[in-house]
């Protein structure tokens, strides 16, 4: 019986298993980032009108929750806090789209205080997202 040689060290690094790693992770995140939509979850009243698809980037979105809460894209904002954040968005970018998701079981002076607070803070384009009737 021959003696057993020792196993040689291998210095070379298998990156396989890493790229496997990775590309799962990518697809993942292709297939998850279209779903994630910014602000809580609002029920958004329905209308007859054809919707239209303003460019994401250049808007700022306000959303206003059954309970009051209101959200500036990803951060929830006091009353006080939600006017001082307007006035400088609106200092530093005036001309930009608000967009405001309100929910549809909220009532309607809740929306338009918003609305007011946003053209009080300098904001000229604001509008209203809902869903068109149709929709799921």
């Amino acid at each position: 019986m021959q003696p057993v040689k020792p196993a040689r060290v291998q210095s070379e690094i298998n990156v396989t298993p890493l790229v496997d790693v990775v590309l799962v992770l990518l697809i993942i995140f292709m297939v998850i980032t279209p779903m994630l939509e910014p602000g809580p979850p609002v029920k958004l009243p329905t209308t007859d009108h054809p919707p239209e698809k303003p460019d994401e980037g250049a808007r700022l979105l306000i959303a206003v929750e059954q309970d009051g809460a209101i959200w500036i894209e990803k951060e929830e904002l006091t009353r006080e806090q939600f006017g001082q954040a307007l006035r400088q968005a609106a200092e530093r970018d005036g001309d930009r789209e608000v967009v405001i998701r309100g929910d549809a079981r909220l009532p309607f002076g809740e929306v338009k205080r918003v609305m007011v607070a946003v053209k009080n803070a300098g904001f000229t384009r604001v509008g209203l997202i809902t869903h068109q009737r149709g929709d799921s």
